[in-house]
């Protein structure tokens, strides 16, 4: 995801293997999607001003967008990118990028609820998304954080925003990031839809204990008509009336 610049971003990408998991009631295989896959996006400021009519007539059914980061930075073009990819009629969710060696993950599950990332069962909103992933800062590859340490971080965050919003939040990783920085924690999928980054042809090997992918980030270099330059392409592991159902809990 474009979250702090596209070049440091791919740099840090290029090594990773990536995405999956998926919603309970979704029937998936581990392999590539033999079923229906819906197409969609991520996008935060740097893609700039989008044309989100044009987006969606180019048959772009969802978008994830960025909402915040640790607990100080809000994306300037959140409150246009969400309002507008409603209106023109993609489902929407936001999406967190997570800085555990900052502050706990229930104050940036808190601050993600309180500046964007609640949900509403409206047929259009998804529920939060958080990105975690290889550290583009200053403090280590998993942030300074021990395996315990990281495990306890993200069930923090997952917690507040089970608490603030009803929804248990997606989860963007790579499966190289999560297998090493949790230590091959298996504990989130049973509940949590897996958001794959995997940069390929298919989405290779999940992370531990995820059995499926529910989102599936399979390329940095898409394009997509309404949007200037690159974007993050996506799929749904299945078809819009599934992704509605996500939307709606049901």
């Amino acid at each position: 995801m474009a979250r702090t610049s596209s070049t440091l971003r791919r740099a840090l990408a290029a090594s990773l293997t990536v995405l999956a998991t998926a919603a309970a009631a979704l029937v998936a295989t581990a392999g590539p999607a033999t079923a229906a896959t819906t197409p969609g996006i991520d996008v935060s400021r740097y893609q700039g001003t989008i044309n989100w009519t044009s987006v969606r007539n180019a048959g772009i059914q969802f978008a994830f967008i960025k909402a915040t980061e640790g607990t100080t930075y809000k994306d300037p073009n959140f409150n246009a990118n969400y309002v507008n990819s409603y209106n023109a009629g993609v489902i929407r969710g936001a999406y967190h990028f997570a800085r555990p060696n900052i502050s706990a993950g229930s104050t940036q599950a808190n601050y993600l609820a309180s500046n964007g990332g609640a949900w509403s069962a409206d047929s259009r909103t998804l529920p939060a998304a958080l990105d975690i992933e290889a550290n583009p800062y200053s403090g280590g590859y998993c942030y300074g954080l021990s395996t315990t340490g990281m495990r306890n971080w993200v069930q923090d965050f997952l917690n507040t925003y089970r608490s603030r919003t009803g929804r248990h939040a997606v989860i963007y990783t790579t499966t190289s990031w999560w297998n090493q920085c949790t230590g091959n924690w298996t504990g989130p999928w049973a509940n949590h839809p897996l958001w794959l980054a995997r940069w390929s042809s298919t989405p290779g090997a999940l992370p531990a204990g995820a059995s499926v992918w529910s989102f599936w980030q399979y390329t940095s270099t898409g394009v997509v008509s309404g949007i200037s330059g690159n974007v993050d392409r996506n799929y749904w592991n299945g078809d819009r009336s599934r992704l509605i159902a996500l939307a709606n809990n049901t």
